[in-house]
Order: C-alpha cells, then structure tokens, then sequence
C-alpha cells in the first residue's frame, strides 16, 4: 500500500498514512465476533452443565442422608401451657416429616410414635388457616416446637423427638424459602418419606378419594385400616387410571419429589422410601439414630390396604400396562413388596 504525498504549495509538504483496506478490518471484525461467540458458548455451556448436574444431584441424593445428619440440635423448651417438672433438663429433637399423600406417612408416624420418648402430632397443617401465611405457619411451628401442641401422640414433659408430618402440597413449597431458614435457625430435621413405586401411589390416591363420598366401612371413610377384614373391603374398589394423562401425572409427581430435594437441601435431613421400610425394618433403627434416640423396637397396628399384583388393583389394567410398556415407568407395573 503506497503513501500518499500532497503538495499544497511550496512550503507545505503533507504525507497521509495509507487507508486500510476494507476487506482487513471485516476480518478483523469477523474475528472478534468468533471469540465473542465461543466465550459465551463456552460459559452457557458450563452453566447448563451445572444445572444438569444439580437435577442429577437431586435425584440420588435420595439414596442418602446429609452431611451433618449425625450432629443432631439438642433443645430445651419451656412450654406456657404446663411445667416439664424433672425432664426440664432433658433435651429434645425437632423434626418433621415432610411427605406426599398416600405415601405411608400416616403408617410411619404411628411407628414413630410407639416411641417412648417421640411426640409426632400428625398432619397438623391439612387445616388451611394454619398455612395461609408464613406468619401463620411460624406461630405453627414455634407452638408445636414448644411442646404446647397437644394431640393424643404428646408426650409432653419427657419427649425426647417433637415433630408432626407435613404434606409437600400443604405450604410447604410455596412458602419453601422462609421454611428452610426456620428449620436451619431452629435445628429441625427433616424426615423425607416417599414412594418408590409412583403407580401404586396413585392407586391409593384414586381409592382414598373414592371412599370419601362411597364410605365402604359401614358408611364410615377411613384412610387407614387396623384389621385384614378392613383392607379387603377397601381393595374391593378397583380405581380406573386415566391412561391418556398417566405419563405426565407420572412425571409431575417424580419432579415434586426433586423440587423438594433441592429446596430443603440445606436442612439437616434424611431420605426415605416406604419399599424400604416395608422390606428392611433396619430402617427404623436409623431413623431412631437420626433423631438421637435410644433404640426401641417399633410397632404398628396399621394394615396395608392394596396388596399383591397391579393387575388385580385397577379396573383399566390393558390399557395402563399398554401406555407404560417400553416407558422408564415400565417398572412400576411388576414391582411389588
């Protein structure tokens, strides 16, 4: 590229720089534009996954329990309603057992509280004014957690574990922030119970919904049975499953279970599942470690309801195991326990 040379008059002498060819500075551009472009692919990149590995991290995380689940927060509370007398000097445990419908919870808890020393007050918060608002749901909270809660499971002066069980459609994610940071500033433990087998959870569902108006137990509904003759009455009803919508009602539940992992993460915790209580009472024996409690041998009057093959429960049975075969879901049509 030449330089130009100017000659206004005699005396003057100008010398212009050469002019940069257009084609240089596109490439240039086109250059920057590239970098710019792998940077911010490179960084979204990392970002999803992240994300990924968080959903993944969710998902196994229920196989076991938190970091800190052995450091357990001693409390000694002074209850307004009565005096705790000699056990004034007793610590106690908080917990809660966080759930979904018909997921043995209400089972769980009465094995819970054959206990001794556990008060779980049941599903405290299925009244709608105690979880309108976080305010409300506080003032819950802080009654249970200072012993002036009162249902036929307390214990009161000498409980050594206080908690009641809470349902993950009860509050319990809207509200799931301020909750978190009361359970972490107050040392409540969470107790995670779900189901493995999401079918047969929906069974239980249907049914349970159904007895509500149809009242098979001599015109009375009951949610949970203590006798054979009860369970075989309650089986008689074999639900119809909407095939058409059973995939993503499949789904739904499977990502309310890890959108409750991933908000309580923080939370001292444990996870478990109903199969495995069922199948391996050991079980209890961590749970009673969890919680800082001695050993006892846990006991339920409760009998399970639906039994024995999936194809004996539902009414619509070819076109559920049609719509699930070949599906991740496939599975829950031949497990059993």
């Amino acid at each position: 590229m030449a330089e130009y040379i100017c000659l206004f008059n005699k005396d003057t002498l100008i010398i212009k720089p050469p002019k940069k060819s257009p084609l240089f500075s596109r490439t240039i551009a086109l250059w920057f534009a590239m970098m710019c472009g792998v940077y911010i692919y490179g960084t979204c990149l990392k970002h999803v996954g992240t994300f990924t590995k968080l959903r993944f991290h969710s998902i196994h995380v229920i196989e076991r329990q938190s970091l800190e689940a052995h450091v357990p927060t001693l409390h000694y509370p002074h209850p307004v309603s009565f005096s705790r007398s000699e056990c004034a000097a007793n610590p106690v445990r908080f917990f809660a057992i966080l759930s979904m419908q018909r997921s043995g919870s209400g089972w769980f808890e009465t094995l819970l509280n054959s206990h001794i020393n556990v008060s779980s007050n049941g599903e405290i918060f299925s009244v709608i004014d105690r979880r309108k608002n976080v305010s409300n749901i506080i003032q819950t909270l802080e009654k249970v957690y200072n012993l002036d809660w009162f249902t036929s499971a307390s214990k009161n002066e000498c409980s050594a574990a206080v908690g009641f069980k809470w349902m993950l459609n009860q509050g319990l994610i809207e509200h799931h922030r301020e909750i978190v940071e009361y359970f972490n500033h107050r040392g409540v433990s969470a107790i995670f119970l779900f189901r493995r087998n999401l079918l047969r959870r929906m069974v239980s569902v249907l049914a349970n919904s159904y007895d509500r108006y149809a009242k098979l137990l001599n015109g009375t509904h009951k949610s949970h049975v203590h006798s054979e003759r009860e369970a075989a009455a309650l089986s008689s009803y074999k639900p119809i499953i909407n095939s058409t919508s059973l995939i993503s009602d499949l789904k739904e539940a499977e990502t309310a279970v890890i959108r409750a992992l991933e908000y309580f993460n923080s939370t001292r915790h444990m996870v478990l599942y109903y199969e495995d209580l069922v199948t391996n009472r050991t079980k209890l024996k961590d749970v009673q470690e969890f919680l800082g409690l001695p050993q006892m041998e846990l006991t339920s009057g409760q009998v399970k309801i639906h039994k024995g093959s999936f194809s004996d429960l539902v009414n619509n049975w070819d076109d559920v195991n049609k719509m699930l075969n070949g599906t991740k879901y496939e599975r829950f049509l031949h497990a059993d326990y």
